[in-house]
Protein backbone atom coordinates (compact mmCIF):
# COMPACT_ATOMS: atom_id res chain seq x y z
CA UNK A 1 0.00 0.00 0.00
CA UNK A 2 2.93 2.31 -0.68
CA UNK A 3 1.94 5.93 -1.13
CA UNK A 4 3.36 9.34 -0.37
CA UNK A 5 0.42 10.35 1.82
CA UNK A 6 0.05 9.89 5.55
CA UNK A 7 -1.30 6.52 6.72
CA UNK A 8 -3.00 5.89 10.05
CA UNK A 9 -3.79 2.60 11.75
CA UNK A 10 -6.14 1.83 14.62
CA UNK A 11 -5.50 -1.03 17.05
CA UNK A 12 -7.95 -2.05 19.80
CA UNK A 13 -7.02 -2.87 23.38
CA UNK A 14 -8.09 -6.06 25.15
CA UNK A 15 -9.61 -7.54 28.27
CA UNK A 16 -9.31 -11.13 29.43
CA UNK A 17 -12.59 -12.96 29.95
CA UNK A 18 -11.49 -16.33 31.41
CA UNK A 19 -8.40 -18.52 31.68
CA UNK A 20 -5.80 -16.09 33.03
CA UNK A 21 -2.43 -17.47 34.23
CA UNK A 22 -3.31 -21.00 33.07
CA UNK A 23 -2.84 -19.87 29.45
CA UNK A 24 0.88 -19.54 30.14
CA UNK A 25 1.04 -23.36 30.20
CA UNK A 26 0.93 -25.53 27.04
CA UNK A 27 -2.51 -26.30 25.59
CA UNK A 28 -4.41 -24.28 28.19
CA UNK A 29 -7.10 -22.03 26.75
CA UNK A 30 -8.12 -18.46 27.50
CA UNK A 31 -10.94 -16.28 26.23
CA UNK A 32 -9.90 -12.74 25.35
CA UNK A 33 -11.81 -9.87 23.76
CA UNK A 34 -10.88 -6.71 21.93
CA UNK A 35 -12.38 -3.50 23.35
CA UNK A 36 -13.29 -0.18 21.76
CA UNK A 37 -10.36 1.83 23.13
CA UNK A 38 -7.43 2.22 20.77
CA UNK A 39 -3.79 2.87 20.03
CA UNK A 40 -3.25 4.93 16.87
CA UNK A 41 -0.09 4.94 14.79
CA UNK A 42 0.52 7.35 11.91
CA UNK A 43 3.32 6.77 9.42
CA UNK A 44 4.50 9.43 6.95
CA UNK A 45 7.09 9.75 4.24
CA UNK A 46 9.98 11.81 5.60
CA UNK A 47 13.46 12.93 4.59
CA UNK A 48 14.74 11.89 8.03
CA UNK A 49 13.76 9.10 10.43
CA UNK A 50 11.59 10.46 13.26
CA UNK A 51 9.67 8.85 16.13
CA UNK A 52 6.96 10.66 18.12
CA UNK A 53 5.54 9.02 21.26
CA UNK A 54 2.80 11.54 21.90
CA UNK A 55 1.71 10.20 25.30
CA UNK A 56 5.26 10.63 26.66
CA UNK A 57 5.81 13.93 24.82
CA UNK A 58 8.88 12.25 23.34
CA UNK A 59 10.19 13.24 19.94
CA UNK A 60 13.41 11.71 18.68
CA UNK A 61 15.21 10.22 15.68
CA UNK A 62 16.08 6.64 14.76
CA UNK A 63 18.49 4.84 12.47
CA UNK A 64 18.80 1.35 10.98
CA UNK A 65 22.19 -0.04 11.97
CA UNK A 66 23.53 -3.62 11.95
CA UNK A 67 20.08 -5.05 11.20
CA UNK A 68 18.46 -3.17 14.07
CA UNK A 69 16.47 -0.02 14.61
CA UNK A 70 18.27 2.18 17.12
CA UNK A 71 16.19 4.93 18.71
CA UNK A 72 18.14 7.98 19.89
CA UNK A 73 16.77 7.94 23.43
CA UNK A 74 17.72 6.47 26.80
CA UNK A 75 14.04 6.35 27.79
CA UNK A 76 13.21 2.70 28.55
CA UNK A 77 9.64 3.25 27.32
CA UNK A 78 10.92 3.25 23.74
CA UNK A 79 12.11 -0.40 23.93
CA UNK A 80 8.84 -2.01 22.83
CA UNK A 81 8.59 0.38 19.88
CA UNK A 82 12.27 -0.08 18.93
CA UNK A 83 11.97 -3.88 18.86
CA UNK A 84 8.70 -3.79 16.90
CA UNK A 85 10.20 -1.43 14.32
CA UNK A 86 13.23 -3.75 14.02
CA UNK A 87 11.09 -6.84 13.45
CA UNK A 88 8.85 -5.10 10.89
CA UNK A 89 11.72 -3.55 8.90
CA UNK A 90 13.77 -6.78 8.95
CA UNK A 91 10.77 -8.74 7.69
CA UNK A 92 10.25 -6.28 4.83
CA UNK A 93 13.93 -6.37 3.90
CA UNK A 94 13.90 -10.18 3.91
CA UNK A 95 10.99 -10.04 1.48
CA UNK A 96 12.89 -7.69 -0.80
CA UNK A 97 11.01 -4.46 -0.04
CA UNK A 98 12.86 -1.17 0.28
CA UNK A 99 12.17 0.83 3.43
CA UNK A 100 12.88 4.52 2.79
CA UNK A 101 13.02 7.03 5.69
CA UNK A 102 9.75 7.57 7.55
CA UNK A 103 8.35 9.22 10.63
CA UNK A 104 6.14 7.29 13.02
CA UNK A 105 3.77 8.82 15.57
CA UNK A 106 2.00 6.79 18.25
CA UNK A 107 -0.91 7.86 20.42
CA UNK A 108 -2.67 5.65 22.99
CA UNK A 109 -6.09 6.08 24.57
CA UNK A 110 -5.87 2.84 26.56
CA UNK A 111 -4.96 4.66 29.76
CA UNK A 112 -6.89 7.54 31.24
CA UNK A 113 -5.90 11.19 30.80
CA UNK A 114 -3.74 11.17 33.93
CA UNK A 115 -1.79 8.15 32.69
CA UNK A 116 -3.49 5.60 34.96
CA UNK A 117 -3.25 2.14 33.43
CA UNK A 118 -6.56 0.29 33.13
CA UNK A 119 -5.02 -3.04 32.14
CA UNK A 120 -6.14 -2.92 28.50
CA UNK A 121 -2.90 -4.30 27.07
CA UNK A 122 -1.17 -1.05 26.18
CA UNK A 123 2.31 -2.40 25.41
CA UNK A 124 0.91 -5.19 23.21
CA UNK A 125 -1.39 -2.78 21.36
CA UNK A 126 1.48 -0.33 20.83
CA UNK A 127 3.68 -3.09 19.40
CA UNK A 128 0.80 -4.26 17.18
CA UNK A 129 0.23 -0.69 15.97
CA UNK A 130 3.90 -0.31 14.97
CA UNK A 131 3.91 -3.61 13.05
CA UNK A 132 0.57 -2.79 11.38
CA UNK A 133 1.61 0.72 10.33
CA UNK A 134 4.94 -0.30 8.81
CA UNK A 135 3.53 -3.34 6.99
CA UNK A 136 0.55 -1.42 5.63
CA UNK A 137 2.84 1.34 4.45
CA UNK A 138 5.41 -0.71 2.61
CA UNK A 139 3.76 -3.99 1.58
CA UNK A 140 1.95 -4.00 -1.79
CA UNK A 141 -1.16 -5.58 -0.23
CA UNK A 142 -2.94 -5.46 3.12
CA UNK A 143 -1.16 -7.66 5.71
CA UNK A 144 -3.19 -10.52 7.18
CA UNK A 145 -4.16 -10.57 10.88
CA UNK A 146 -2.02 -13.71 11.22
CA UNK A 147 1.10 -11.97 9.89
CA UNK A 148 0.54 -8.98 12.19
CA UNK A 149 -0.10 -11.27 15.18
CA UNK A 150 3.00 -13.39 14.59
CA UNK A 151 5.42 -10.49 14.03
CA UNK A 152 3.97 -8.51 16.94
CA UNK A 153 4.20 -11.60 19.19
CA UNK A 154 7.85 -12.10 18.26
CA UNK A 155 8.76 -8.49 19.04
CA UNK A 156 6.70 -8.40 22.26
CA UNK A 157 8.27 -11.59 23.63
CA UNK A 158 11.78 -10.45 22.65
CA UNK A 159 11.22 -7.24 24.65
CA UNK A 160 9.24 -8.54 27.62
CA UNK A 161 10.64 -12.07 27.94
CA UNK A 162 7.29 -13.64 28.85
CA UNK A 163 3.56 -13.39 28.17
CA UNK A 164 0.94 -15.46 26.39
CA UNK A 165 0.39 -13.25 23.35
CA UNK A 166 -3.37 -13.21 23.98
CA UNK A 167 -3.34 -9.40 24.14
CA UNK A 168 -1.51 -9.26 20.80
CA UNK A 169 -4.04 -11.71 19.32
CA UNK A 170 -6.99 -9.57 20.46
CA UNK A 171 -5.38 -6.44 19.01
CA UNK A 172 -4.62 -8.21 15.72
CA UNK A 173 -7.89 -10.08 15.15
CA UNK A 174 -10.55 -8.28 17.19
CA UNK A 175 -13.74 -9.79 18.63
CA UNK A 176 -13.78 -12.65 21.16
CA UNK A 177 -11.13 -15.35 20.76
CA UNK A 178 -10.68 -18.82 22.20
CA UNK A 179 -6.90 -18.72 22.44
CA UNK A 180 -3.98 -20.96 23.40
CA UNK A 181 -0.47 -19.52 23.64
CA UNK A 182 2.59 -20.20 21.48
CA UNK A 183 4.51 -20.44 24.79
CA UNK A 184 7.08 -17.68 25.25
CA UNK A 185 9.99 -20.08 25.90
CA UNK A 186 9.21 -21.94 22.68
CA UNK A 187 9.02 -18.72 20.67
CA UNK A 188 12.30 -17.35 22.04
CA UNK A 189 14.07 -20.64 21.27
CA UNK A 190 12.50 -20.86 17.81
CA UNK A 191 13.62 -17.29 17.09
CA UNK A 192 17.21 -18.15 18.01
CA UNK A 193 17.11 -21.33 15.89
CA UNK A 194 15.59 -19.74 12.79
CA UNK A 195 17.83 -18.24 10.13
CA UNK A 196 15.23 -15.57 9.28
CA UNK A 197 11.90 -14.17 10.37
CA UNK A 198 10.36 -15.68 7.22
CA UNK A 199 11.58 -19.12 8.27
CA UNK A 200 10.15 -18.62 11.77
CA UNK A 201 6.76 -17.58 10.37
CA UNK A 202 6.66 -20.70 8.19
CA UNK A 203 7.30 -23.03 11.15
CA UNK A 204 4.47 -24.82 12.90
CA UNK A 205 3.75 -22.75 16.00
CA UNK A 206 3.01 -25.97 17.86
CA UNK A 207 1.05 -24.73 20.85
CA UNK A 208 -0.67 -21.67 19.35
CA UNK A 209 -4.32 -21.70 18.33
CA UNK A 210 -7.17 -19.25 18.08
CA UNK A 211 -10.84 -19.51 17.24
CA UNK A 212 -13.39 -16.67 17.02
CA UNK A 213 -16.31 -17.08 19.45
CA UNK A 214 -19.28 -14.87 20.30
CA UNK A 215 -21.10 -13.80 23.44
CA UNK A 216 -24.81 -14.73 23.70
CA UNK A 217 -27.07 -11.78 22.82
CA UNK A 218 -28.78 -12.08 26.21
CA UNK A 219 -25.56 -11.23 28.07
CA UNK A 220 -24.70 -7.67 29.13
CA UNK A 221 -21.04 -7.05 29.80
CA UNK A 222 -19.99 -4.64 32.58
CA UNK A 223 -16.40 -3.59 33.21
CA UNK A 224 -15.27 -2.02 36.47
CA UNK A 225 -12.00 -0.33 37.38
CA UNK A 226 -10.86 -0.79 40.98
CA UNK A 227 -8.43 2.12 40.95
CA UNK A 228 -5.20 0.19 41.43
CA UNK A 229 -2.92 -0.57 38.46
CA UNK A 230 -1.32 -4.02 38.62
CA UNK A 231 2.01 -5.25 37.29
CA UNK A 232 1.22 -8.31 35.19
CA UNK A 233 4.87 -9.39 34.96
CA UNK A 234 5.35 -9.23 38.76
CA UNK A 235 2.15 -11.18 39.46
CA UNK A 236 3.00 -13.80 36.84
CA UNK A 237 6.51 -14.25 38.24
CA UNK A 238 5.16 -14.66 41.78
CA UNK A 239 2.44 -17.09 40.78
CA UNK A 240 4.81 -19.21 38.68
CA UNK A 241 6.87 -19.88 41.81
CA UNK A 242 3.99 -22.08 42.99
CA UNK A 243 4.59 -24.39 40.01
CA UNK A 244 7.99 -25.23 41.52
CA UNK A 245 7.17 -25.04 45.22
CA UNK A 246 3.85 -26.90 45.15
CA UNK A 247 3.29 -28.58 41.78
CA UNK A 248 0.19 -30.45 43.02
CA UNK A 249 -1.59 -27.22 43.94
CA UNK A 250 -0.57 -25.69 40.61
CA UNK A 251 -1.79 -28.75 38.72
CA UNK A 252 -5.14 -28.55 40.53
CA UNK A 253 -5.46 -24.92 39.44
CA UNK A 254 -4.83 -25.85 35.80
CA UNK A 255 -7.54 -28.52 35.95
CA UNK A 256 -10.00 -26.11 37.57
CA UNK A 257 -9.23 -23.38 35.06
CA UNK A 258 -9.61 -25.77 32.12
CA UNK A 259 -12.99 -26.97 33.39
CA UNK A 260 -14.19 -23.39 33.94
CA UNK A 261 -13.04 -22.16 30.52
CA UNK A 262 -14.67 -25.15 28.83
CA UNK A 263 -17.97 -24.21 30.49
CA UNK A 264 -17.63 -20.59 29.38
CA UNK A 265 -16.92 -21.75 25.82
CA UNK A 266 -19.85 -24.17 25.89
CA UNK A 267 -22.14 -21.37 27.08
CA UNK A 268 -20.89 -19.09 24.29
CA UNK A 269 -21.12 -21.70 21.53
CA UNK A 270 -24.49 -23.13 22.60
CA UNK A 271 -25.97 -19.75 23.62
CA UNK A 272 -26.58 -21.04 27.16
CA UNK A 273 -26.39 -18.22 29.69
CA UNK A 274 -26.51 -20.39 32.83
CA UNK A 275 -23.54 -22.54 31.77
CA UNK A 276 -21.57 -19.43 30.79
CA UNK A 277 -22.17 -17.74 34.15
CA UNK A 278 -21.31 -20.96 36.00
CA UNK A 279 -18.00 -21.11 34.15
CA UNK A 280 -17.18 -17.49 35.06
CA UNK A 281 -17.91 -18.21 38.75
CA UNK A 282 -15.74 -21.33 38.68
CA UNK A 283 -12.88 -19.44 37.05
CA UNK A 284 -13.15 -16.75 39.71
CA UNK A 285 -12.84 -19.38 42.45
CA UNK A 286 -9.89 -21.09 40.72
CA UNK A 287 -8.01 -17.79 40.47
CA UNK A 288 -8.77 -16.82 44.08
CA UNK A 289 -7.66 -20.25 45.30
CA UNK A 290 -4.36 -20.31 43.40
CA UNK A 291 -3.71 -16.75 44.57
CA UNK A 292 -4.06 -17.83 48.19
CA UNK A 293 -1.76 -20.83 47.68
CA UNK A 294 0.87 -18.64 46.00
CA UNK A 295 0.40 -15.83 48.53
CA UNK A 296 -0.50 -13.48 45.68
CA UNK A 297 -3.37 -11.02 46.07
CA UNK A 298 -5.17 -11.74 42.77
CA UNK A 299 -8.63 -10.88 44.08
CA UNK A 300 -8.22 -7.67 46.07
CA UNK A 301 -10.95 -6.58 48.50
CA UNK A 302 -12.46 -4.22 45.92
CA UNK A 303 -12.39 -6.93 43.24
CA UNK A 304 -14.19 -9.19 45.73
CA UNK A 305 -16.91 -6.55 46.09
CA UNK A 306 -17.09 -6.19 42.30
CA UNK A 307 -17.65 -9.95 41.88
CA UNK A 308 -19.98 -10.42 44.87
CA UNK A 309 -22.23 -7.60 43.66
CA UNK A 310 -22.40 -9.15 40.20
CA UNK A 311 -23.56 -12.43 41.72
CA UNK A 312 -26.04 -10.63 43.99
CA UNK A 313 -27.78 -9.21 40.91
CA UNK A 314 -27.98 -12.57 39.16
CA UNK A 315 -24.79 -12.49 37.10
CA UNK A 316 -21.15 -13.49 37.53
CA UNK A 317 -17.97 -11.48 37.95
CA UNK A 318 -14.23 -12.09 38.13
CA UNK A 319 -10.92 -10.25 37.94
CA UNK A 320 -9.80 -9.64 34.37
CA UNK A 321 -6.17 -10.25 33.52
CA UNK A 322 -3.55 -10.69 36.22
CA UNK A 323 -5.76 -9.40 39.02
CA UNK A 324 -4.18 -7.54 41.92
CA UNK A 325 -6.19 -4.47 40.90
CA UNK A 326 -6.89 -3.28 37.37
CA UNK A 327 -10.26 -4.30 35.95
CA UNK A 328 -12.93 -6.79 36.83
CA UNK A 329 -15.64 -7.93 34.47
CA UNK A 330 -19.22 -8.95 35.08
CA UNK A 331 -21.54 -10.81 32.76
CA UNK A 332 -25.17 -9.99 33.52
CA UNK A 333 -28.35 -11.73 32.29
CA UNK A 334 -30.34 -8.55 31.53
CA UNK A 335 -29.95 -4.81 30.98
CA UNK A 336 -31.90 -4.15 34.19
CA UNK A 337 -29.46 -6.28 36.21
CA UNK A 338 -26.51 -4.58 34.51
CA UNK A 339 -27.86 -1.10 35.32
CA UNK A 340 -28.39 -2.03 38.98
CA UNK A 341 -24.86 -3.44 39.16
CA UNK A 342 -23.32 -0.27 37.72
CA UNK A 343 -25.08 1.82 40.38
CA UNK A 344 -23.98 -0.55 43.16
CA UNK A 345 -20.39 -0.46 41.90
CA UNK A 346 -20.33 3.33 42.03
CA UNK A 347 -21.62 3.24 45.62
CA UNK A 348 -18.59 1.20 46.77
CA UNK A 349 -15.97 3.15 44.81
CA UNK A 350 -15.67 1.01 41.67
CA UNK A 351 -15.47 3.05 38.46
CA UNK A 352 -17.55 1.62 35.60
CA UNK A 353 -15.73 1.89 32.27
CA UNK A 354 -17.74 2.60 29.13
CA UNK A 355 -15.99 -0.14 27.16
CA UNK A 356 -17.63 -2.46 24.67
CA UNK A 357 -16.39 -5.51 22.77
CA UNK A 358 -14.89 -4.47 19.44
CA UNK A 359 -15.32 -6.80 16.44
CA UNK A 360 -12.34 -5.60 14.36
CA UNK A 361 -8.60 -6.06 14.72
CA UNK A 362 -5.73 -3.79 13.68
CA UNK A 363 -6.53 -1.92 10.48
CA UNK A 364 -5.66 1.12 8.40
CA UNK A 365 -8.10 4.03 8.69
CA UNK A 366 -8.35 7.49 7.16
CA UNK A 367 -5.60 9.73 8.45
Amino acid sequence: MLSQSSMKVEVPGKLMVAGEFAVLQPNQHLIVMAVDRYVYATIDHSKKNYLHLLDFQLETTWEYKDNRIVVASDDSRTKFVEEAMTVAVNYLRERGYEVPPFQLSIKSELDDESGVKYGLGSSAAVVTSVITAILNRFLPSTPSPKLIYQLASISHVLTQGNGSGADVAASSYGGFLNYSSFQADWLQAAYQESRSLTELLERDWTYASLEPVTLPNSIYLCIGWTGKPASTKKLVDELMQLKTKNPDKFSTFLSQSEQAVNKVLQGMKENKTEILLEGIKENRQALASVGRHANVDIETSLLTKLCDLAEAYGGAGKPSGAGGGDCGIALMPSKEAADKLITAWKDVGIKPLSLKPYPYGAKAIKA
